[in-house]
């Protein structure tokens, strides 16, 4: 028995020495290939964050980087809440394309040269010869300042001062509308760039700084045009020219 023991411990020996030198060799053996399974870039898989050849970045490198985009723009860490007010627009109605200037046929007995003024529908023509007119869109009299008349123009001026009668005055200031006694010529008055003086009346024909009310009855018994329109018209006529005003 005892011969058989000391056998069964020589076999067990010589099997432990060749797993150890098997073991060392192993160390230097060619690795066999990695085989990934076709299921790992699967989308599931992909949305674990761990899926193979994605890399991501460690939370203190995106902190880094987050602190590096704050400190490089700071204007706009400070204003991305805050938008900007839009602009205000103020449309202004359109003139009707009716009242702009334009050749016309005219078979009425006015002279060529003449001013004639239709309060009615709202057209100053001045007659040109062979049966033709150039015609203008005007602003007129409102309701209680219409008036008719024959005059002659005595006296034209280039961006007019403005002295307002003592009655427009006080009829505006009685509509809680306060109008200064003189005003000199300019762009905000609202005689506009010319004006054509009519006899010994305090009516003209001038510009307006407001050309969308051209077509209306909008004044207090003066003619009004666009201020292309009587710059235009200055330039056609001189004093004496007659005006009629229907």
């Amino acid at each position: 028995m005892k011969t058989a023991f000391c056998s069964l411990l020589g076999a067990v020996a010589i099997l432990a020495a060749g797993a150890t030198t098997s073991l060392a060799n192993d160390r230097y053996a060619d690795v066999p290939p990695v085989m990934v399974s076709p299921d790992l870039s699967a989308p599931w898989v992909l949305q674990l964050g761990h899926a193979p050849g994605i890399v991501r970045p460690t939370r203190q490198a995106t902190q880094q980087s987050l602190r590096r985009l704050f400190q490089a723009q700071p204007d706009r860490q400070k204003t991305a809440a805050v938008q900007q007010p839009a602009k205000r627009m103020v449309m202004r109605p359109q003139i009707n394309p009716v009242y702009l200037p334009q050749e016309v046929a005219y078979d009425g007995p006015a002279k060529p040269g003449t001013i004639v003024i239709d309060t009615h529908q709202n057209f100053l023509f001045l007659i040109e010869k062979n049966g033709k007119a150039r015609r203008y869109g005007v602003g007129t009299g409102k309701p209680g300042f219409e008036w008719s008349g024959t005059h002659k123009i005595t006296d034209k001026k280039v961006w007019p001062d403005w002295r307002p009668p003592a009655e427009m005055i006080k009829r505006e200031a009685a509509k809680g509308r306060y109008l200064p006694t003189y005003l000199a010529g300019g762009i905000e008055n609202p005689l506009g760039a010319r004006a054509l003086y009519l006899g010994t009346t305090e009516y003209r024909i001038h510009g307006t700084n407001q050309p969308w009310t051209i077509g209306g009855a909008v004044s207090s018994g003066c003619i009004r045009m666009r201020n292309e329109d009587v710059v235009d018209l200055y330039e056609r006529v001189n004093v004496g020219t007659t005006v009629e005003v229907i």
